[in-house]
């Protein structure tokens, strides 16, 4: 059985690519920055950096939605490949091939450790009170659909 569960954050933004022909597919790539559970032999590197790909809806998932920070849940398969490379050298791969991505925090959280934060929404709406109740402007009762 091939099965792998991870957790862990973008180091960078998704690399996503689209594949040639009349069904384009997404294919993204990023880097899941994993936290080790034990520090062994007082090694300074706390985390393992695993490559992810994703194809289909979960690329354009990623996409859309993923940014460098973002905390993560996956599920997947390892796949090893190999190439030779321009020198003629042979490297040896190996990915994690996204089957299911979820965010794995709420944005406020995400936004606390640095995560990606959306862009403020510019509008005319009144801000909530420190109560979470939102104040509402003179004059404006008439349009209330109570009173």
């Amino acid at each position: 059985m091939n099965r792998v569960i991870l957790m862990g954050r973008l180091t960078r933004d998704p690399e996503v690519r689209y594949s040639q022909g009349e069904n384009a597919t997404a294919v993204a790539r990023y880097t899941l920055a994993v936290d080790r559970r034990f520090n062994r032999n007082n090694d300074d590197q706390t985390a393992d950096f695993i490559n992810c790909v994703a194809f289909g809806r979960s690329g354009e998932f990623a996409e859309k939605y993923l940014h460098k920070g973002t905390k993560i849940a996956i599920t997947g398969r390892i796949q090893t490949g190999s190439y030779t490379n321009k020198d003629g050298v042979r490297v040896y791969t190996t990915d994690v091939v996204v089957e299911d991505q979820e965010f794995a925090e709420s944005k406020n959280a995400s936004a606390a450790n640095g995560g990606y934060v959306p862009a403020e929404r510019n509008d005319s709406a009144p801000a909530a009170a420190g109560d979470g109740f939102m104040n509402i402007p003179d004059g404006i009762d008439e349009e209330l659909p109570f009173n």
